[in-house]
């Protein structure tokens, strides 16, 4: 069967300069991928490219095996949503009301009561359920970023009528967010992932990347330079050589996913050169 999303040779420039190069990826569903990656290194880019937000002006992204830009609008509204990493509102709309645009296109036929328990479930699972009847331009960023993690899950779940392949993106989904809402967001994501959905993270923390992610996506300077297991691909080498930064990672034995300690820094390190000799991984 054809991958669900696939990217091939993705390219998009400014003038002369390229934001992505070359990008080629396959996500199957039920895969959690997390792209990181220094600042200025393409991920949203990238994320735009193949949302379909953006045209390349090489390769190309299909969804089923179907160009994204050749896809009807309401067809890409049911198979992907999108959390972007801000949204503004010019309309006084509150917070139930930003997600119930989730919905107004692809489940616009859904039983009344089945598109409010939609609304109601999204809620819960970004945990603004107290928050429903706020004014969205009253909220604090991080209860922004959840009403609009909620919108997206609403979107999927109104999405499910049409298909079952569905891809959600996340563009910096936990910016803004206390810990306890970081775990819980990634939680949720990781929750679609298993009903099926092939889930698609923009994150700069690397101990959550490692955390949660099936697949580590590492770019830098516009390229992949690396794509697989977070075990395989979180090494010592990388982390110095692409974030200039000199960290000995860990493995605890309870999970086996690496992770990095900053306690371990030392300022005389900072931009050690990619070939720097360290022990460990």
């Amino acid at each position: 069967m054809t991958s669900l999303l696939h990217a091939d040779g993705l390219t998009f420039r400014v003038r002369e300069r390229a934001l992505v190069e070359a990008a080629s990826l396959a996500v199957e569903p039920g895969e959690l991928i997390v792209i990181v990656g220094p600042n200025g290194a393409g991920k949203t880019t990238l994320l735009k490219l193949l949302t379909g937000e953006i045209r390349p002006d090489g390769g190309v992204a299909r969804l089923d095996g179907v160009d994204i830009h050749a896809m009807p609008a309401w067809s890409l509204a049911a198979r992907r949503a999108v959390m972007a990493q801000a949204a503004r509102l010019a309309f006084p709309f509150t917070l139930a009301e930003v997600v119930r645009l989730g919905i107004d296109s692809v489940g616009r036929l859904l039983p009344p009561a089945r598109r409010r328990a939609i609304v109601e479930e999204a809620l819960a699972a970004a945990d603004v359920g107290a928050l429903a009847g706020r004014l969205y331009q009253t909220l604090s960023g991080g209860e922004q970023q959840r009403a609009q993690f909620a919108r997206a899950l609403a979107q999927l779940e109104a999405g499910r009528t049409t298909s079952q392949r569905q891809v959600l993106f996340l563009d910096e989904p936990v910016a803004s967010l206390d810990l306890n809402h970081q775990l819980a967001l990634m939680q949720a994501a990781a929750r679609e992932a298993a009903r099926g959905a092939a889930v698609i993270a923009v994150l700069h923390d690397l101990n959550l990347a490692a955390t949660f992610a099936h697949r580590l996506v590492v770019m830098s300077s516009a390229r992949l330079v690396a794509d697989g297991p977070p075990r395989s691909v979180l090494t010592r080498a990388l982390v110095s050589g692409i974030f200039k930064v000199d960290l000995p990672l860990s493995e605890p034995p309870s999970s086996g996913a690496p992770y990095i300690l900053p306690q371990n820094y030392a300022p005389g390190r900072v931009g050690a050169a990619p070939g720097i000799a360290a022990s460990g991984r």
